[in-house]
């Protein structure tokens, strides 16, 4: 099992992301099998200095919906940046992860800090 701290200070998101989902999978090691979740445990620190290009923090858009007929809520990645950093970083590394049952292990191994 190895640790990996990935510091993502002045990086792009997608890159920390992406970086962060491949280390989880334990696409890293030789002994890689993808039925497996994998060994390694990720740490993202600094993650509220991360870099966004052209005018992403206006448009992008993260939407949520409660069931309930007129219940679609969203904000913009400004918002969510400044509500809870941590949880738009979270947010992308699930989305790059393969969509299984092994998904939720593999985000359980996932630690982000400020």
């Amino acid at each position: 099992m190895k640790k990996h701290v990935i510091d993502a200070k002045g990086k792009a998101l997608g890159r920390v992301a992406s970086e962060a989902a491949v280390l989880l999978q334990g696409k890293d090691a030789p002994t890689y099998e993808p039925r497996l979740s994998g060994e390694n445990t990720v740490t993202i620190v600094h993650a509220d200095a991360l870099k966004f290009t052209g005018d992403k923090l206006k448009t992008k858009r993260y939407y949520r919906h409660s069931g309930r007929i007129g219940g679609l809520k969203s904000r913009t990645l400004s918002q969510a940046l400044a509500k809870d950093p941590t949880e738009v970083v979270r947010r992308a590394v699930r989305n790059m992860l393969p969509k299984n049952r092994l998904q939720a292990k593999r985000m359980r191994r996932l630690n982000v800090e400020r």
